[in-house]
């Protein structure tokens, strides 16, 4: 049996095309497919971000995100629509009454903009809070994407930065349970000009990073989109002692991809799932 998907997108995430968009991430569509194939419970984390911006690079935006781009490469999404996004949550919950559907949010740089993001969501409302580092400030004065970073700065400052970051981020915020993809700056590594991207030369800030969030008590996400062996067995050997599973899919055909995959790899490790399907895997 299938885990729960911890951190699926909808129309109701900015970076899908929105609620008018027909082409990804709707709701309806994720919810239908999750029935499909097996899928017990789903959990819809959509993108809380705090409008104000942030450098991206236009050249690798999908064309429903560049009108999100000014003319000085700064991203500007538009606010979270918490009612509309309940409301859908509802409507689906009637739909599919055989399919859990939980709230939550992937919360972008929650140290950072928890004051901001309470004026915009009910929080302590939610399923499940994603606490998610995308971008960071390294001296511009606005915070950017690591594939902006890299064109700027070392790639390897770019990866410690990150690495440092994530302690900051754990102690500056209590709210979110789940610490998403902390591969996250590896995904954009320039390996057309350095090669693979090699995570032992960075092993002593990744099990750093990993001890901070272990010691919070909170969970590590297995992000199904890139699978590294390396991400549970360090979490594990420094303490972590659960992990989400989630696809971070933004389009329902990407709903549970690789899931057996890393069901078996935190096996493998020691984690098992929850009583409920949508409990986070302990040890």
């Amino acid at each position: 049996m299938l885990t729960a998907d911890s951190h699926v997108h909808s129309e109701w995430s900015w970076d899908t095309g929105g609620p008018q968009s027909a082409a990804m991430g709707r709701m309806l569509a994720t919810c239908q497919r999750a029935v499909r194939i097996g899928l017990p419970a789903v959990v819809f984390t959509e993108h809380l971000d705090i409008p104000g911006g942030w450098r991206s690079r236009r050249d690798l935006l999908m064309d429903h995100q560049r009108g999100f781009i000014d003319e000085d490469d700064v991203m500007r999404p538009p606010v979270f629509d918490a009612a509309g996004y309940l409301e859908a949550i509802d409507r689906s919950r009637r739909d599919f009454p055989e399919l859990s559907i939980l709230t939550g949010v992937e919360f972008g740089q929650p140290h950072v903009f928890e004051a901001k993001a309470r004026e915009i969501v009910d929080l302590d409302s939610l399923d499940r809070i994603n606490g998610s580092l995308h971008t960071l400030d390294l001296g511009s004065g606005l915070r950017a994407e690591p594939d902006v970073l890299y064109s700027e700065h070392p790639a390897d400052d770019v990866i410690w930065a990150y690495l440092e970051e994530v302690p900051r981020m754990v102690a500056g915020s209590q709210v979110f349970e789940v610490f998403t993809h902390i591969d996250y700056p590896a995904r954009a590594w320039p390996a057309e000009r350095l090669g693979p991207f090699d995570p032992r030369r960075f092993e002593e800030g990744y099990r750093a990073a990993m001890r901070s969030i272990a010691d919070s008590g909170r969970a590590l996400e297995l992000n199904t989109g890139r699978l590294w062996p390396w991400v549970p067995q360090w979490w594990a050997e420094e303490g972590g002692r659960a992990v989400s599973i989630g696809s971070d899919a933004h389009t329902p055909d990407a709903l549970a991809r690789n899931f057996p995959e890393a069901m078996a790899m935190a096996e493998h490790f020691g984690f098992r799932p929850g009583r409920r399907t949508w409990d986070l895997w302990t040890r």
